[in-house]
C-alpha cells in the first residue's frame, strides 16, 4: 500500500488512487525498449540523451524511472544486467519514489507557492534550477540523471535551457526525455537524442498493470476491467479513466447512438449535446470524441475491401469532426452544434458508403 498523499500533493498526470511512475516497481511490456537500455549499459556507451516517445499512459515515464533507479543503485556497472528491476526495499528505490536522491531530478510542471493549480508550462527558472544538478559531481561516481516528463510541457525558453545542457553534457550525465508527440519537440533536441518509441500495450498487459495496483485503488470486476482494457487503445491511463462509472456510462451511450445511425435518436443526441456543452465537461467531451473515432476506425476496417471512393465520405467526416473540435477548444465555442452535426454527418456518410 502506497502512502496517502496530502490534498496539495498534486503532479501532472496523476490518476485517482494510482501509483505514480516513480512509485511502480514493475514495468509490464516494452521488452524491446528495456533490452535497448540493457544493451547500451553493457556496452559501456550509454547515450547521454534518450527521447522516449509514444502515446500517453503506456509506461514511458515508468520506463524512465526504472532505468534511473537501476543506474543509481548500480554505480559504475559495466556488465549486462539481466533485468532493470530494483528491489522495492532497496534504499535507492525509496529515494527515487520520493524524488529525494541527490543524483536525480525530475523536470516537470509544478505548483508555485500559494497557487491553486499546476503551472501550465515548465518555466525557464524551473528548468535552470533542475539543471543545476549537472554543476555538481555525482556521488559514488554514478550518473546524474534528469527525467523530463513531459517534453510537451516545456515552453520555448525552458526547451532552450535543456538544449544547451544536452548539447554539451557533463561527463556521466543522462537525460531521459518523455514525449507524447516527439515530432513537436525542437529538432535540435531530437537530433541529439537516441529515439526510442514505445508502442501501445496489448489489452492483456493493460489489465495486468491495473491488476497490480494496490489499495486504496479499488479493483474492478473482471468484465469491467476487460472492457476498459479493450477500449483503452493500449493506454493504462485510458483504461483507468474508463473505469469511472460516469465515463463508462457515457461511452455506452455514445456507442448506442452510433449503432443506431440508420435511424438517429435525435432526442437522446440532443440530451448528449447538452451534457457535453457544460463548462466542466471537457474530459467527457474528449472521451466522446475518442468513442466516435474508434467507431469510425472499426467501420473503415470492416469495409476495408470496398472501393476507396465509397469510404471517402467517412474519412472526410472524421477530418471535419477533428477540425471542428480543435476550433471549439481554441475559440471556446458552444459544443452543442458540433455534437449534433457530428451525428448527422456520420449518418449521411454511412448512407453514402
Amino acid at each position: 500500500m502506497r502512502p496517502e498523499r496530502a490534498p496539495e500533493d498534486v503532479e501532472p498526470g496523476d490518476l485517482p488512487e494510482v501509483p505514480r511512475p516513480r512509485e511502480q516497481d514493475a514495468l509490464i511490456g516494452h521488452a524491446e525498449a528495456q533490452a535497448a537500455f540493457r544493451d547500451a549499459i553493457a556496452s559501456g556507451r550509454l547515450h547521454h540523451a534518450w527521447l522516449i516517445g509514444g502515446p500517453r499512459g503506456i509506461g514511458k515515464a515508468t520506463l524512465a524511472y526504472r532505468v534511473a533507479r537501476w543506474l543509481i543503485a548500480h554505480p559504475g556497472a559495466r556488465s549486462a544486467p539481466e533485468s532493470l528491476a530494483v528491489d522495492p526495499a532497496h534504499p535507492v528505490a525509496r529515494q527515487v519514489a520520493a524524488l529525494s536522491h541527490p543524483n536525480l531530478v525530475a523536470l516537470r510542471r509544478t505548483r508555485a507557492a500559494n497557487a491553486k493549480t499546476l503551472a501550465t508550462k515548465i518555466s525557464v527558472d524551473a528548468a535552470r534550477n533542475a539543471l543545476e544538478l549537472f554543476g555538481a559531481t555525482a556521488g559514488n561516481a554514478g550518473y546524474r540523471i534528469c527525467i523530463v516528463d513531459s517534453a510537451e510541457d516545456l515552453n520555448a525558453n525552458s526547451a532552450n535551457a535543456l538544449l544547451k545542457m544536452v548539447e554539451e553534457p557533463p561527463p556521466r550525465s543522462l537525460f531521459l526525455i518523455v514525449s507524447h508527440a516527439p515530432g513537436r519537440l525542437l529538432p535540435t533536441i531530437r537530433s541529439r537524442c537516441r529515439a526510442l518509441t514505445l508502442r501501445p500495450l496489448e489489452e492483456d498487459d493493460v489489465a495486468r498493470v491495473i491488476g497490480r495496483f494496490a489499495p486504496p485503488f479499488v479493483q474492478p470486476d473482471a468484465d469491467t476491467l476487460a472492457r476498459a482494457a479493450r477500449l483503452s487503445e493500449g493506454s493504462v491511463a485510458g483504461a483507468v479513466a474508463l473505469l469511472d462509472p460516469v465515463r463508462a456510462n457515457l461511452v455506452a451511450e455514445v456507442e448506442t447512438l452510433l449503432a443506431r445511425l440508420d435511424q438517429p435518436d435525435w432526442r437522446r443526441i440532443l440530451a448528449l449535446a447538452e451534457k457535453l456543452s457544460a463548462r466542466e465537461s471537457d474530459e467527457l467531451f474528449a472521451t466522446s470524441l475518442d468513442t466516435v473515432f474508434r467507431f469510425v476506425s472499426a467501420e473503415l476496417d470492416r469495409r476495408r475491401h470496398e472501393p476507396p471512393a465509397r469510404l471517402a465520405a467517412l474519412v472526410e467526416v472524421c477530418d471535419k469532426i477533428a477540425r471542428a473540435a480543435r476550433e471549439a477548444a481554441t475559440y471556446n465555442l458552444d459544443r452543442r452544434p458540433l455534437v449534433l452535426s457530428l451525428f448527422g454527418d456520420l449518418a449521411g456518410a454511412l448512407r453514402a458508403a
